[in-house]
This record gives C-alpha cells, sequence and structure tokens, in this order.
C-alpha cells in the first residue's frame, strides 16, 4: 500500500504528524506493508489531513483525518472517505499549470519530479540562447505573481543586455501578506520546480548565482528548500554547468528576520546584503545596479515556478490562457470568514463573485458576505455589487483595486469597516522602515484621523482623504502608496460604518 500524508505546514497545524504516526501504527496491526510518503498539500485546507490511499482507479482521499481514523484508509472506506481526489469538485474546477505536481509527488524525490516533466523545461532553455530564452517568457506573457504584475520578460532583458561581471537572480519568498500561502506550498510541496525556474533565468541573463530570500516564519519550508538545492547540486542541475553541460549556476537561501517591507524589492536587497531593511529610492533599477550594485533580476515564487511550464509546454500554450494582458493562470489564495479555504488556480477572467460564493462556498458563518479584501494588507475592499469584476490585473485596476499576491480575504455583514481602515493604517505605521516621510509620519497620522472620526468627528473625513491622496503620490514604495488602497474603498464603498460611527458617537 503506498500512502500519502501531507507535509505541508497547514496539515501539520492540522494534526497530519500525528495521523501519519496512526497510520504507521495501523499497518503494524494489521500487519500490512504500507509505503508512507509525506507530499505537500493538494490545496484544500478545510479537509486537512488530508490522506490519499493508491489504488489502480486514482487516488482515494480521506478527510480532515483524526488518528482515532486511521483504519479506514485501509478498511478503503468510512465515514470521511471521499473517494477519488481529482474528481473532487475543488480540483475538478481549477487549471493547474503552476501548481500541477503539488500535492502529488514527493517534493524531495528528484526521480518524480522528472517522471512528471521537471527539467524538461531547463533541458530545452539549455538549447537556446539568452535572446530566444527570454522572447518565449514575452511571447508567453507572463507577469509578476508578486504583486506589480510588471512584464518578465522585460524585467529578464534587461538584466540580460547589462554589462557587468556578475549578475544574480533573486527570488522574493518574503511572504508576507495576510491570507497568502501559495509560496510556502510550493517549497513545501514542488521546490524543484522554483529551484529549475531560477536556473532558466540564469541562463537567459548570464547570471550564475541566485538566491532565495525567505521568511523566519517558514521553518518547514526553509528546511525542505534547503535540502532541495543540495539534491539538485549533488545531482549536477546545479553547480559549475548546469545539467552537467550549460554554463555556471548555483544558489542558496537566505532568510530574513520577519521585516514585512522586506516583501519591497530593494528593502530585501539591502536585508540580503546584511544592511537594515530600508527602501532604495528609484532609479538605479535592481535590474542594472540590485544586488550587490550589479545587475539583478528579482522576481516572486510564483513568477519563477511558472517558468518550467513555460518551456515544457511552450509560450503559445501558456498564453493561451487568460483574459485580455493577464495572460495563464493565477494561483489565488482564499482565506477568512469562507466555508472553504485554500489554494485554487485558474486562468485569469473568472469572476471574483464565482469564487467567493462558488468555490469558497461563500461565508462560514453563513451571513452574508460584506466585503472582500483581494491583495494582502494593502489591497481594496471590493463590495458584492462589485463581484462581476473579473479576476485579472487591468480589470481590477478600473475597480480602483488591486490583485497582488492573489490572496482575498472574505468578511461577513458583521465586519466594522472603519475598523479595518484603522486596521490598514495602523500596520503601516508598524510596518514602515522610516525612510519616507509620507509613509512614516502619514500613518501614524491617519491612525488618529480615523480615530477622531470613530469619536464623532465626521469633519475629519476630507483631511482623511486629502492624507490618502499624499501617501500615494508621496511614498517612495508600495506599503505607503498602497495603503490608501484599504482606507479609501472602505470610505467610499461603506460610508454608513463611518458616518453612522460619528453619528453615534455625536448622540
Amino acid at each position: 500500500m503506498k500512502i500519502y500524508v501531507p507535509l505541508d505546514s497547514a496539515a501539520r497545524a492540522l494534526g497530519a504528524d500525528q495521523v501519519a504516526e496512526a497510520i504507521a501504527a495501523e499497518a503494524a496491526k494489521r500487519g500490512v506493508d504500507a509505503e508512507i510518503v509525506r507530499n505537500g498539500s493538494r490545496g484544500m485546507v478545510w479537509l486537512e489531513p488530508l490522506v490519499e490511499l493508491e489504488t489502480p482507479e486514482g487516488r482515494k482521499g480521506f478527510g480532515p483525518l483524526l488518528p482515532s481514523e486511521a483504519g479506514q484508509v485501509f478498511d478503503g472506506d468510512g465515514a470521511k472517505a471521499l473517494g477519488l481526489v481529482d474528481e473532487l469538485p475543488w480540483m475538478a474546477k481549477q487549471t493547474r499549470l503552476t501548481f500541477a505536481r503539488c500535492g502529488i509527488v514527493d517534493p524531495l524525490s528528484l526521480a518524480e519530479y522528472e517522471a512528471l516533466g521537471g527539467l524538461s523545461g531547463l533541458r530545452r532553455a539549455l538549447g537556446m540562447n539568452g535572446e530566444a530564452i527570454v522572447d518565449e517568457v514575452k511571447l508567453s506573457g507572463l507577469r509578476g505573481r508578486g504583486g506589480a504584475g510588471f512584464p518578465t520578460g522585460i524585467k529578464w532583458d534587461t538584466v540580460r543586455l547589462a554589462h557587468a561581471s556578475q549578475k544574480y537572480i533573486v527570488c522574493n519568498a518574503d511572504e508576507g501578506d495576510s491570507g497568502t500561502f501559495a509560496d510556502r506550498m510550493i517549497m513545501e510541496g514542488d521546490p524543484f520546480t522554483l529551484i529549475e525556474g531560477m536556473a532558466i533565468a540564469g541562463l537567459a541573463t548570464g547570471a550564475t548565482k541566485g538566491y532565495i530570500y525567505s521568511r523566519s516564519e517558514y521553518p518547514q519550508a526553509n528546511a525542505i528548500m534547503r535540502r532541495a538545492i543540495e539534491i539538485m547540486r549533488e545531482a549536477g542541475v546545479l553547480g559549475a554547468k548546469v545539467l552537467g553541460e550549460g554554463p555556471a549556476f548555483d544558489m542558496e537561501l537566505r532568510v530574513g528576520a520577519g521585516a514585512y517591507v522586506c516583501g519591497e524589492e530593494t528593502s530585501l536587497l539591502n536585508s540580503l546584503e546584511g544592511k537594515r531593511g530600508v527602501v532604495r529610492a528609484k532609479p538605479p533599477l535592481p535590474a542594472l545596479e540590485g544586488f550587490m550594485g550589479k545587475p539583478t533580476v528579482v522576481n516572486n515564487v510564483l513568477s519563477l515556478a511558472t517558468v518550467p511550464v513555460i518551456f515544457e509546454k511552450g509560450a503559445q500554450y501558456y498564453a493561451d490562457f487568460g483574459l485580455g494582458r493577464s495572460k495563464g493562470t493565477m494561483p489565488i489564495q482564499i482565506a477568512g470568514n469562507v466555508k472553504y479555504g485554500g489554494l485554487f488556480e485558474t486562468a485569469f477572467g473568472m469572476e471574483l463573485g464565482t469564487l467567493v460564493n462558488e468555490i469558497a462556498g461563500g461565508t462560514a458563518s453563513g451571513r452574508p458576505v460584506k466585503a472582500v479584501q483581494v491583495g494582502g494588507p494593502l489591497g481594496a475592499y471590493l463590495a458584492p455589487e462589485k463581484f462581476g469584476t473579473p479576476f485579472g490585473y487591468e480589470e481590477f485596476d478600473r475597480k480602483e483595486a488591486l490583485i497582488g499576491h492573489a490572496g482575498i480575504v472574505v468578511y461577513d455583514d458583521t465586519t466594522d469597516m472603519l475598523g479595518m481602515a484603522r486596521f490598514a493604517m495602523e500596520f503601516c505605521a508598524v510596518e514602515s522602515c522610516g525612510k519616507c516621510t509620507p509613509c512614516r509620519i502619514g500613518a501614524v497620522r491617519g491612525v488618529e484621523t480615523i480615530d477622531r472620526i470613530a469619536r464623532g468627528d465626521a469633519s475629519a473625513i476630507p483631511l482623511l482623504t486629502d492624507l490618502c491622496e499624499t501617501m500615494k503620490d508621496g511614498s517612495l514604495c508600495a506599503l505607503g502608496g498602497f495603503t490608501p488602497f484599504p482606507v479609501m474603498s472602505a470610505l467610499k464603498q461603506f460610508p454608513e460604518d463611518f458616518a453612522t460611527t460619528a453619528k453615534e458617537a455625536a448622540e
């Protein structure tokens, strides 16, 4: 028997390790020769720990499984039996490209990785010159998955054309947005695809060294990632010659101390260099003067982990998915007050309302949805009236919203939106690196101004609007520049929460 038990952090938090022990004990008790594989998560967090049994028909799921229910896996039936995992509605409705192997393979088995298409993209890239590799990425339409949505191919081309004795590939794995966990899931469930993507980026640009900048809050992901790099190096994928025949490319993992602002690429580079994590003024761009003053590609985990798919299946195959200029698929992370939370990868274009009401199943509380925040703590709140908005960069921009890292957090009608606006300003004040005045001081004044409104001073509302405009236009980076998005969206779409507070305080 071959039984899969996730080692994903969410599954472990819900008791996966204890379930694995119970399954091993049950196998010994029954005298069954059972191989227990610790895989990544399929992304259905409400079913974790999700145990899968390999059968001739496919992998059958059991979950959320308790240690006391381990016998059901050996019986092949029971209250927690779910049937074939690939046929579950959540899985069947997805288009899995970046996450095609996640939850299926042993994350540290290079043989399983290759059996499911791994390294074929890198082998293809080895037969191309840098310009051809970059052109393939441009044709795919891949854009940065970390927030800004900048075309990946253009960034790579800038580094490729730069003249320098050394170039670098830096992966931004500092996943600090609330409601996001896709980077962690890739590093825990399919780390080789990230390494392969970084190696292809190195071939494209002439970079010979890569760094993954992760966060200290991800001990499981970091441990798996370190071992994955060692395995790739031992196999000759990394090192003096890529796959034993190409130019040199090697990499290492670095772990930050947990500053949210280090998710911004120039703060990240300062931290990576051992300096204080503060924002750098641009220009110069990191693509020209990045890590150690050398040309540097800085891409998000999902951007780099998607590159192998593009080279395995072809740029046009990838570009055929999506909507408008938003090409390919997006791993959407669903969290907050929802019945079904987890990771759902789909082509750009699905309406927000479909994601919230059908995929996520509405609220866990059963109450009406009041707002959805997309893009982390700096993302705008969208009311149900905007649920017809297709999931795409330009489509969200037209609604004064942003996709960011594609985390969506759902709130029901009991949520105080004035309180959420205050939280956004307080978050900015706490996490500001202090480099620029609009962010450092503006966020503190923002908290004070919202407190005035909460005490009944409605005359402070125009002041809050003016302050947000100043922060948006004057901040050096997205922390101060995007904080006005949640604040102003809350104010514009839920004015009753602000007016009611002021009225009640006055009475």
